[in-house]
């Protein structure tokens, strides 16, 4: 299969990216400031998602059968910040998260559709914190990936008779390369204690989830969202 994935430099993407390319997929991946192997594209200018899509859809010949959107921040902002820095948080973080995301979503739609793309798959990377919440610094991050989540099901529900497949995946406290600093020190205690599994996701876990609903999900599971969060919240 050919496959784009944004957000491919670290964590799950790095992970997804490896995995899939390791399984016989043909894969692009793209970061921010991009590299060797990487498309470059900021999410947070408009134009971006077209430009990522267009390059993509040349390396691999004209074709896409998967998009995996997995690029997304997690920046927080104080409840009482100025109004400027408030609206200025939740433009970026909705802009990044889900705006270009959309964008991604509607060109993958087009192009399965137009180019007859036979059960053409995008795999939509959320949050546990679409369904539970988040903390008081990040209102802006939970109604960015409750809105991921909206779009995956919507777009399950539009498309499947057309032969259009759409999954999420809603991960919690994932380890990486951003958070093993921390969960190695106090704050890491708080977050096992409320993960009954006992320890936090990894994210070769949750690339294997983005792996299976890529390329071996039954159709019938469209609209469907996977936890990886270790029955940290359950639905």
């Amino acid at each position: 299969m050919n496959i784009l994935i944004t957000g491919a430099s670290r964590g799950i993407g790095a992970a997804a990216y490896t995995l899939l390319k390791s399984t016989g997929h043909n894969v692009v991946g793209h970061s921010t400031k991009g590299s060797d192997i990487l498309i470059a594209g900021d999410l947070a200018q408009p134009s971006a998602p077209r430009d990522i899509w267009d390059t993509a859809l040349d390396e691999l010949g004209g074709e896409i059968n998967v998009l995996v959107n997995n690029a997304g921040i997690y920046e927080g902002v104080a409840d009482n910040a100025p109004d400027e820095e408030w609206h200025a948080a939740w433009h970026r973080t909705l802009t990044i998260n889900l705006q270009a995301a959309a964008d991604l979503c509607r060109l993958a739609v087009s192009h399965f559709l137009d180019a007859g793309v036979v059960g053409g798959r995008i795999i939509n990377i959320a949050s546990r914190a679409a369904y539970r919440g988040d903390s008081p610094q990040h209102w802006h991050y939970a109604a960015s990936k409750a809105g991921m989540v909206g779009m995956t099901k919507s777009i399950a529900r539009g498309y499947a008779s057309e032969g259009v497949l759409c999954f999420g995946v809603a991960p919690g406290f994932t380890v990486s390369e951003m958070t093993a600093e921390y969960l190695q020190g106090r704050g890491g205690a708080q977050i096992i204690a409320d993960i009954p599994l006992g320890r936090v996701a990894s994210t070769d876990e949750v690339a294997e989830t983005i792996r299976w609903l890529a390329t071996d999900a039954p159709a019938s599971a469209t609209g469907s969202v996977i936890d990886v969060n270790g029955a940290s919240y359950v639905r």
